[in-house]
């Protein structure tokens, strides 16, 4: 499941401990968003929360908030599953 801005506060406090399945995608962009970061930044110990991704774009910006703000066609993949397919 993709979460869109206004699904995302009420349904995050419902699934953080349930395994979301979102567009491989959406998820492939995620994780080499998440990769050229922490290749230009492997020294900053802060983990993400996860990534707002543009549906149509693909481009995304990591997020480190707890409740990110997500404009109307970002959609927000979990650091959980990103990490679920890195190791």
């Amino acid at each position: 499941m993709v979460y869109s801005s206004r699904q995302w506060q009420t349904e995050y406090r419902e699934t953080r401990d349930i395994p979301i399945l979102l567009d491989p995608t959406l998820l492939r962009a995620a994780r080499q968003i998440y990769h050229r970061y922490y290749e230009v930044h492997p020294d900053i110990p802060q983990r993400p929360v996860g990534v707002a991704i543009d549906k149509f774009t693909h481009r995304g910006k990591l997020i480190f908030r707890q409740k990110p703000i997500l404009l109307p066609q970002e959609c927000f993949v979990p650091f959980s599953q990103i990490e679920t397919e890195m190791y």
